[in-house]
């Protein structure tokens, strides 16, 4: 097969200037062996729950497809929730929230695959966390009678895969009320929790790899308090594979195929963890995700890399109902609206 990325230079992708070809695919939906589609495009994020999407790029299985493969590098979800609304992208790797959002807008899209599960590390300050062992719950009461605040959460906004995962630990788990027993501050994204972990500025988080692992690697003084397996019921959904109806529906050889491949980046993690952090790195950056840190935060316990989205099956009508509660969606979605489980299973 020809270069798939000859229009755009490995070099120009890397450094996030990478677009996406001006080949438009609405109306090209084409019967059962994929008719007029001869180009997909796949849009992904520079996040670690993405790994997939960065092996294969990285590996060239992009290439194995039996179409020619465009990408284009966002720097979020709601970024690519934005650029949904043309229905111009065929494959989305992204959390779990904007894909409901995208489905919920009425994009004929489902998820295929999950990237993930259970990747959420609750953290606290290492003095804290010792309090919290022997204490529980009473520790955020002592701690806000000791120092005359609230213990304060910094994370995601609000709505998100990292706040929802806390809010239900908090009120679920521990009983307690975010706003009235401890704040829960939105920080804007990987990079502002990062650096406020790193200089002290709050007490805790809810966060996804590789920050964890950064956070203890730099001797920041953080810890972890829960992991979302061990409280979070039927499997903690994170980032997934959402694709377009024309490709899951309209063609199912190039729907197959690519979750073969997704599959196959999967099992490249576990197989080849050296070369998975190397590829991850390549795509974040490696000035923002040193391959020494990339390979580190493979062997945290929140670094669960799956394809197989019956994973997440049990876990994800929580979600669907925090998203609803918290209006980010303006229904209760049903695994129904949510999921397309036949292609993994035929190829699986």
């Amino acid at each position: 097969m020809t270069d798939t990325y000859a229009p755009v230079s490995r070099r120009a992708y890397l450094s996030g200037l990478a677009t996406a070809g001006t080949a438009g695919l609405a109306g090209c939906a084409g019967g059962g062996n994929g008719g007029s589609i001869d180009t997909v495009r796949v849009a992904h994020m520079p996040i670690y729950p993405d790994i997939q999407s960065h092996i294969m790029l990285e590996e060239g299985y992009f290439e194995e497809l039996p179409v020619e493969v465009e990408t284009e590098l966002f720097s979020d979800g709601p970024s690519i929730v934005q650029a949904s609304a043309t229905g111009e992208y065929d494959v989305m790797l992204f959390g779990i929230i904007p894909a409901m959002i995208v489905i919920d807008r009425g994009i004929p899209a489902k998820i295929t695959n999950a990237n993930i599960v259970d990747p959420m590390l609750i953290m606290g300050t290492e003095e804290f966390a010792d309090d919290y062992e022997d204490s529980g719950a009473d520790a955020f009461a002592a701690f806000e009678e000791e120092t005359g605040e609230r213990f304060e959460f910094g994370t995601y906004p609000p709505g998100s895969v990292p706040d929802i995962t806390l809010r239900y630990w908090l009120i679920e788990e521990l009983g307690l009320e975010p706003g009235n027993d401890v704040d829960v501050t939105s920080l804007g994204g990987a990079g502002p929790v990062r650096q406020a972990l790193l200089s002290g500025q709050i007490d805790g988080t809810s966060m996804i790899e590789p920050v964890p692992t950064i956070a203890k690697r730099r001797d920041a003084g953080y810890t972890d308090l829960d992991w979302s397996g061990n409280f979070f019921p039927g499997g903690q959904p994170g980032a997934v594979t959402l694709m377009h109806e024309r490709i899951y529906d309209g063609a199912p050889e190039i729907a197959e195929a690519f979750v073969e491949q997704h599959i196959r980046a999967t099992e490249f993690v576990e197989e080849n963890p050296d070369g998975a952090a190397q590829a991850t790195s390549n795509v974040v950056g490696p000035e923002a995700l040193p391959v020494e840190d990339a390979r580190a935060a493979l062997d945290s316990r929140a670094s669960n890399f799956i394809s197989d989205p019956h994973r997440i099956e049990d876990g994800t009508p929580i979600f669907a109902d925090w998203a609803n509660r918290l209006e980010r969606t303006e229904q209760e979605l049903t695994n129904d609206q949510l999921f397309e489980f036949s292609h993994y299973d035929t190829v699986a």
